[in-house]
């Protein structure tokens, strides 16, 4: 729209400076409409680097984090994905530009079908998005080249720890869900799992069961 683009530009100069140089990431960043994921209340915001409300009392992650989540992950065209907290779907949306297959889960129920919606208007159709426990992950679809997590948990949580891929990386943030978090990156190979800290997040805490 041509009223986001002074916007876009000051977005995509956050991007920039928070360090995010991926040409690919920054590419589908740019072409994403970020203002499909806000309610028509924050449309004028919707391309502040800053996280925003959405439903069920969540919140669409800062963008410079997406960005830096997603540049850490590594995804290319033939990763298989897990996300655990879909959210809005925007952070989901990202991942499928750049993915083989996502599969999202969002612990809460009225935010999944909205969810799809903008996804179907986008026409992305490489993503399985439901509702679900995410702390459980998918072990029926694991195990998965990239994880990435939109909560955060004291630990990382052994049972999606036991999805990854041997060879795969898993990003999330990691602290009391009260508190400020670090972003950890975590890769895994046949000597086990090697962890590389990012920067100090804020997130939702990552919640057992359905909602």
């Amino acid at each position: 729209m041509a009223e986001f683009s002074e916007d876009k530009i000051r977005f995509m100069l956050a991007l920039r400076s928070a360090g995010v140089t991926d040409e690919n990431v920054l590419r589908v960043m740019e072409e994403m409409p970020r203002e499909l994921f806000v309610g028509d209340q924050l449309l004028p915001r919707a391309y502040e680097n800053i996280p925003l409300p959405i439903d069920c009392a969540q919140t669409i992650s800062q963008p410079s984090v997406v960005a830096m989540m997603t540049q850490a992950l590594e995804v290319d065209n033939r990763c298989k994905v897990l996300e655990v907290g879909a959210g809005s779907g925007y952070q989901t949306a990202i991942l499928a530009r750049l993915a083989r297959r996502v599969y999202a889960l969002e612990r809460h129920k009225p935010m999944v079908t909205p969810a799809r919606r903008r996804l179907e208007t986008l026409r992305i159709t490489n993503v399985i998005l439901e509702h679900g426990d995410g702390s459980l992950g998918l072990p029926a679809q694991a195990p998965f080249d990239r994880i990435l997590l939109a909560a955060a948990a004291p630990d990382p949580p052994r049972t999606l720890l036991d999805q990854l891929k041997v060879g795969g990386i898993m990003v999330l943030p990691v602290g009391e869900g009260d508190g400020v978090q670090q972003l950890i990156k975590i890769t895994r190979d046949e000597g086990g799992y090697h962890y590389t800290e990012m920067s100090d997040v804020r997130f939702v805490p990552l919640l057992g069961g359905k909602a």
